[in-house]
């Protein structure tokens, strides 16, 4: 399945969001981000949002664009940041600061070696951590991207990706 096929189950309500996932997966060499940076984010985003219609499409629109380590790093991002992203959101949001003081004893040793750039991965956690709402850690990853002279137009293609996939699971949800 394409991004194409996937978008014919979208239904009428979803017309906009159609026209939204052309305009990101036809303008990949125009998106500022490196191969490794679009799928891996669409992928991280994929196996984050759990849709298996998307996920094959997105598998199928990076096939033979990327390494294998890719994958490897988009699956490391979504299972961390399914960790992180509630736990530090957590922390953002209580108002009891003890916990903040408190060790978090979460392993996320994946983090030091992700298998691609540093820059990259941090990509692709930014990605899914505005898919899950974590203030906390949004405003981390989006400070080591620019620290990585990651470009704001990158940030925002990324994020972008992340509310077009999602309304996209949506859309297809309700159809």
């Amino acid at each position: 399945m394409s991004i194409a096929d996937y978008k014919q189950g979208l239904g009428e309500h979803g017309k906009d969001t159609k026209l939204n996932l052309s305009n990101i997966f036809g303008n990949v060499d125009t998106s500022g981000m490196t191969p490794t940076q679009f799928y891996g984010t669409a992928l991280s985003l994929a196996y984050t949002i759990g849709d298996d219609a998307l996920t094959a499409a997105v598998e199928a629109e990076a096939e033979g664009k990327i390494e294998a380590n890719v994958v490897g790093a988009a699956k490391l991002a979504a299972t961390l940041m399914a960790m992180n992203n509630i736990y530090y959101r957590f922390l953002h949001l209580s108002s009891d600061k003890q916990f903040s003081k408190m060790p978090a004893g979460l392993r996320m040793n994946g983090m030091a070696n992700p298998g691609v750039d540093k820059a990259d991965f941090e990509l692709y956690s930014l990605a899914v951590s505005a898919l899950n709402g974590c203030g906390m850690c949004i405003d981390s990853h989006v400070g080591v991207l620019l620290k990585h002279d990651i470009s704001a137009q990158v940030i925002q293609n990324s994020i972008k990706m992340a509310a077009v996939l999602n309304a996209a699971t949506t859309a297809r949800r309700v159809a």
